[in-house]
């Protein structure tokens, strides 16, 4: 299949090397906050708000110049939970797992400043309950969602994690 205009920025900006991540999960009543990513080729990912690390600033700074460029909220870095290593070729990605609380803010579709205006892939910001992740096939899903029975499973995770990767089979 050829790839399609979002597929071939991906690549681009993101694909063929490692990148090391960050990621907050915010979670309010029975709630988390989720992104949906347009992926390229009609393909789609929710997953929470986050995104590469820029050199000299801490994993902190980081999540919170994320947070605020997807979402328009600030917030506050809590605890490290886990690590997840995404590998779906040509995409790899040490990905960095936090808990954070919001502090500010006022919550708005963003956009990631590394992609052109007509390659955003941003689609959609909401506060999602565990049972509409749970309705959504796992290919439309971040594979940290894959086996989760409740948003408190999320935040218990530590360690290293590499849930079905199976781009080398």
């Amino acid at each position: 299949m050829p790839k399609d205009k979002i597929s071939k920025e991906i690549e681009a900006k993101f694909g063929n090397h490692l990148r090391s991540r960050v990621n907050g999960i915010l979670i309010e009543g029975k709630k988390i906050l989720m992104i949906k990513h347009l992926m390229g080729n009609g393909q789609i990912m929710w997953s929470v708000p986050g995104g590469g690390m820029h050199f000299g600033q801490n994993a902190a700074e980081n999540l919170k110049r994320e947070f605020s460029e997807e979402t328009g909220l600030d917030i506050e870095v809590k605890a490290y939970l886990f690590i997840h290593e995404y590998l779906a070729a040509p995409l790899h990605a040490m990905e960095h797992f936090f808990r954070v609380e919001k502090i500010g803010g006022n919550l708005t579709l963003g956009t990631d400043p590394e992609l052109y205006s007509d390659s955003q892939i941003i689609e959609e910001v909401k506060w999602m309950s565990i049972n509409e992740i749970r309705s959504l096939p796992n290919e439309a899903l971040h594979q940290i969602f894959w086996g989760i029975k409740s948003l408190e499973d999320l935040v218990l995770l530590r360690g290293y994690f590499n849930f079905e990767n199976n781009s080398l089979k």
